[in-house]
């Protein structure tokens, strides 16, 4: 974060290195989605991986050096912790996931996104692809979780909170794992609703922020990687995230303590993201549905082109970005295709 005080203009740089990170997710999301239900996971995710890396290394003014990379845990292909791109002056911090959800994207079902997040050099936590207890909140219930209660403290804190007498009106968000049956059992002996997710915490974990998204907590255990990336972006939203990391066998707990992690320590987004200066990036690979509603639909293809879904967060900042790209102009003008809403 020394960065962030010794360059003054860097709110300003860090406005327009927002549209820079936003082309980066949606190259991966148009290279993934060409590759999406073909059912090969790792083919797609290194489709990702290849257009993420080649457009970070093309970016003007800045060189990103990733902090976080994601594909230790299962072989997949992967953007490396250390590894550094482009060729100017200002210097980022990237924690990446270039396809969250291969699976999804694998057999062109739900929930497949490519998704980073930046910031100044310093601003995002350093950590290995392990994994993560996550209890991702809204605004309002912020101020009152305790990851280290039990779920059903949790659980009558929140629906508190956001004033539902009846826990009924609350939905959590779980990943479908064997090692949460006891936890999805004693969520619904409260009342409330479980959503169970086959993979893909991270958008879940923001989408807490937002109201009438039908996601009024995620807890359980998830990917590391996908938390810092969740907590830089609930930070900006103003939501509230606790996390502790749970290392997958002993040689990743000496690596997790050689990087400065402190096991069974409760970290805050201001922890996992402590810089001043963030940026979220997603763009949808394929439809990103909660209970209620679709917040982004996928990549949909047309002659000569291709159209995208992105959520942006910078400070201050939030917007939704539907783009229409022109792939290939000589079809597009051949074909008469058109710009489109949808």
């Amino acid at each position: 974060m020394e960065q962030e005080r010794k360059t003054p203009n860097l709110r300003d740089a860090f406005m327009h290195l927002s549209w820079q990170l936003l082309e980066v997710t949606q190259n991966a999301a148009i290279a993934a989605a060409r590759k999406a239900g073909k059912g090969d996971k790792n083919l797609a995710d290194q489709a990702a991986v290849d257009a993420m890396r080649n457009t970070l290394d093309h970016m003007t003014g800045f060189c990103s050096n990733i902090k976080i990379g994601e594909g230790e845990r299962d072989d997949a292909p992967m953007l490396f912790i250390g590894e550094r791109l482009g060729r100017g002056q200002i210097s980022i911090d990237i924690a990446v996931d270039p396809l969250e959800n291969t699976n999804a994207t694998a057999d062109l079902k739900p929930g497949a996104v490519c998704v980073l997040a930046a910031s100044a050099q310093g601003g995002l936590i350093e950590a290995s692809d392990t994994y993560m207890d996550k209890l991702c909140v809204g605004k309002e219930a912020a101020p009152y979780i305790d990851i280290l209660q039990p779920p059903e403290e949790n659980i009558y804190r929140i629906a508190k909170a956001l004033g539902r007498e009846d826990l009924s009106q609350l939905t959590v968000t779980i990943l479908d794992r064997p090692r949460h049956e006891e936890l999805i059992r004693r969520v619904r002996a409260t009342g409330a609703r479980v959503n169970l997710i086959a993979d893909g915490d991270l958008m879940p974990c923001i989408f807490t922020c937002f109201k009438g998204a039908g996601v009024h907590a995620v807890m359980g255990i998830g990917a590391a990687p996908e938390g810092v990336i969740s907590a830089a972006a609930i930070k900006l939203l103003g939501g509230g995230m606790q996390a502790v990391f749970k290392p997958k066998n002993e040689a990743d707990r000496e690596r997790l303590l050689r990087m400065g992690i402190k096991l069974d320590h409760v970290y805050t987004p201001d922890m996992l993201a402590p810089g001043e200066n963030l940026i979220f990036c997603a763009t949808a690979v394929t439809p990103i549905l909660t209970t209620t509603k679709a917040v982004l639909e996928g990549v949909s293809f047309f002659p000569g082109g291709a159209k995208t879904n992105s959520l942006v967060i910078s400070n201050g900042f939030m917007n939704f970005v539907p783009t229409t790209h022109v792939l290939d102009g000589d079809t597009f003008v051949r074909q008469g295709s058109e710009f489109r809403l949808w």
